[in-house]
């Protein structure tokens, strides 16, 4: 008896539409991607019940002669390539040659196209088979219809979610489609209803701004580095707003959306030290690579792709998110101000340091108006009089005039930043420098932070403490670190050790960082503590300096910019 059957074209069709059209929306891309690819500068979509009914796509490309519309609801037909050769960096969304088959073998399909010389024709398909051919008229471009989808196969129709939700997973992939396609004029009707009416637009921002509001679109810091072949571009969350709205990710690959999990938790890596722990942001990032270093042809739906080398593609969305996460414009905005403070270009700076001499500074303090100018200017470091005044409010925030508004700074938090940057360069290098006590101090430590103690010796030891084991759970502290002269080393040791005690964190790496994180929290100077003019410029000048001014080890900001429309605003004044 034969058990091994090849099987019937129907059936294979089907099975074939099973992996590329999974639900409506799976048919909506495909069918728009189609369209992308023609050419086409507008579409317009038309869905019904969920795309259950209906689904209608059309669109101003370029269309098809009848012989080339009867073919492409044939398999494997396809205009994108010619050779297995052509599957090295292909550019297109779609080159199978699977999509329209697959959704034609599952449906009711009208095919209205026209080509250029203006010769339209209008294809019936259903179940897969052509049933009927006739001469139509359309203007340049394409119409496909897709009627009861999986009418054919109930066992997939009865899976489909309910209408609603079958809606917001199309309306979630036209998004997507909007966000690739920035120059696309785009339109879409669900029962009768407008929408989604989108005009081309000249930047991600802009895009993001028409669909989702121009108050969500200022939550956003550019993102625009270079590694090598790579190049990431896009828009990544301000640390300080996230987690007070949905979660949103778009991932594009050489144009095409993808997901991908690495990429995608290397630029949430880049946020470390910046966003409370259980937070992740928005992400609309655009990576661009040689097209023969990422496979695009290991997923049926082209969801997925494979690079030659993850390690350096990841690399590169890390430094790049870390890059844009550096920039003050990532300091939490207050009144919409989105461009970036003018800090001073100077070495690294400590609190307890004088401010720095005029030849140590690179560029302007501050920019701001210069008394007897008629303009903005940049007053340099010797010319104390051009400087803005800084002032300390509640000895907990200090202020400052700029251009674009009042700036405003929590004097731990930007402290706490500088100490955590500075402990992280002299754990590394070695260079931490210590003060040996004239009377060596005894510290008598609870179970759990004896555990801590000995758990962080090493790199408590390259910071500058310098303690020995004096039986049972007491140690002495024969030397400690001088990071400024407000600091209270013993206590910042008992505070530290006291936070770590019992902490369960997993990785070497971690708990490196939590080791930093709490020092450098300790150390720093506190609210209510009382700063001279001097601390208060080095202080600012130490955190323009630091690669992560605008956030603090936890994840709260250390620079807040209240704009003057701002405060016009609230004063009647606009």
């Amino acid at each position: 008896m034969t058990r091994i059957a090849v099987l019937s074209s129907e059936v294979a069709d089907q099975i074939a539409a099973g992996e590329v059209v999974e639900r409506p929306a799976s048919a909506v891309k495909e069918l728009v991607e189609n369209a992308l690819d023609a050419g086409a500068s507008s579409i317009d979509i038309v869905v019904e019940d969920g795309g259950r009914t209906l689904i209608r796509v059309s669109d101003n490309g370029a269309g098809m002669d009848p012989e080339d519309a009867r073919l492409a609801l044939s398999r494997h037909a396809t205009s994108k390539i010619r050779s297995i050769t052509d599957l090295v960096g292909v550019g297109s969304f779609g080159f199978r040659g699977e999509a329209l088959p697959a959704i034609c073998s599952v449906s009711r399909l009208q095919l209205l196209t026209a080509a250029e010389d203006g010769t339209a024709v209008l294809v019936r398909a259903e179940g897969g088979h052509v049933v009927g051919e006739e001469s139509a008229a359309r203007q340049r471009g394409t119409t496909v219809t897709v009627g009861q989808l999986f009418y054919n196969t109930p066992a997939r129709r009865k899976f489909l979610r309910s209408a609603r939700a079958e809606w917001r997973a199309i309306a979630e992939t036209l998004v997507t489609v909007a966000l690739v396609r920035r120059d696309l004029h785009l339109t879409a009707t669900h029962d009768g209803r407008k929408a989604l009416a989108l005009a081309p637009s000249r930047s991600l921002r802009e895009r993001i701004a028409a669909i989702w509001g121009n108050e969500y679109a200022q939550r956003f810091v550019d993102v625009d580095a270079v590694l090598g072949p790579i190049r990431v571009r896009g828009l990544v969350e301000r640390p300080a707003d996230v987690g007070s709205a949905s979660r949103r990710i778009a991932l594009l690959i050489n144009g095409r959306p993808v997901r991908d999990t690495g990429c995608v938790r290397a630029a949430e890596s880049a946020y470390r030290t910046t966003l409370a722990p259980g937070l992740r942001p928005s992400l609309f990032l655009e990576v661009t690579l040689p097209g023969d270093a990422v496979d695009v042809n290991v997923h049926p739906a082209k969801a997925e792709v494979r690079f030659h080398d993850r390690w350096s593609v990841e690399r590169a969305i890390e430094f790049a998110v870390r890059r844009a996460l550096g920039s003050p414009s990532a300091a939490a905005a207050f009144g919409g101000i989105r461009r970036a403070i003018d800090w001073p270009l100077q070495s690294d700076v400590s609190i307890d340091r004088p401010p720095l001499p005029s030849d140590l500074a690179a560029g302007p303090l501050f920019q701001c108006v210069v008394p007897g100018t008629a303009s903005a200017t940049a007053p340099t470091t010797d010319d104390p009089a051009a400087l803005p005044s800084l002032r300390q409010l509640r000895r907990t925030y200090i202020v400052y005039e700029s251009d674009d508004g009042v700036i405003l700074i929590d004097q731990h938090s930007a402290h706490e930043r500088i100490l955590y940057e500075r402990f992280a360069r002299e754990i590394e290098s070695g260079s931490a420098t210590s003060q040996r006590l004239l009377l060596p101090e005894t510290v008598h430590l609870s179970a759990d932070e004896s555990e801590a103690m000995e758990a962080a010796a090493d790199p408590l030891r390259r910071l500058g403490f310098e303690i020995e084991a004096f039986g049972g759970s007491s140690v002495i502290v024969h030397a400690v670190p001088y990071p400024h002269r407000r600091f209270d080393a013993l206590r910042c040791l008992r505070e530290t050790l006291a936070s770590l005690a019992g902490d369960r964190v997993p990785t070497a790496h971690a708990r490196h960082e939590r080791l930093l994180a709490t020092v450098a929290c300790k150390a720093a100077i506190k609210a209510g503590d009382l700063l001279s003019e001097a601390e208060m410029t080095t202080l600012v000048r130490g955190l323009a300096s630091t690669s992560l001014p605008a956030h603090d080890v936890h994840g709260r900001s250390t620079i807040v910019r209240l704009g003057w429309d701002e405060l016009d605003r609230r004063f009647g004044r606009r």
